[in-house]
């Protein structure tokens, strides 16, 4: 491995240990479909948006609320003895990416066939901490400062 991409490789690593996230792959669930729940609870306090995905009626918004609480137990274990309520969490970020489809055929009148395409999706959570918002944005402003 070169050194420029060790360093990279080392640099991605270190930002992955101050990220808090889950990912769900290969969700049995269409893209769109999931894509209309998470905009719902995207930049939402966790406890919001535990409570809309509770009382969603779509069946993507069990999967995301189970998603959900796993992004809050890997915080949970990154920082042991910190209380959850006291960090001010929200979800900063929710992506659903296509997966694979499995093509399948139906039978149609006068001896064709019509494709059917079952979707599948990956969808990423990432959590965010009023507190780590407000020392970036104070880090932002020392910079600017300082190149004036």
């Amino acid at each position: 491995m070169g050194s420029k991409k060790r360093l990279r490789a080392e640099q991605a690593s270190e930002e992955r240990k101050n990220k808090y996230f889950a990912v769900l792959k290969n969700c049995p669930t269409s893209p769109r479909k999931m894509r209309l729940v998470a905009d719902q609870i995207r930049g939402v306090d966790v406890n919001k948006a535990l409570d809309i995905l509770k009382f969603s009626p779509k069946e993507a918004s069990n999967r995301l609320e189970k998603l959900l609480k796993s992004a809050i137990a890997n915080w949970g274990i990154k920082n042991e003895g910190e209380r959850m309520e006291n960090a001010n969490l929200f979800v900063k970020e929710v992506f659903v990416d296509s997966a694979r489809v499995l093509k399948r055929l139906r039978p149609a009148p006068q001896g064709r066939a019509h494709r059917i395409r079952k979707r599948s999706n990956h969808v990423t959570l990432i959590l965010g901490s009023v507190a780590d918002k407000v020392s970036k944005e104070i880090q932002e402003t020392k910079d600017i400062q300082t190149k004036e």
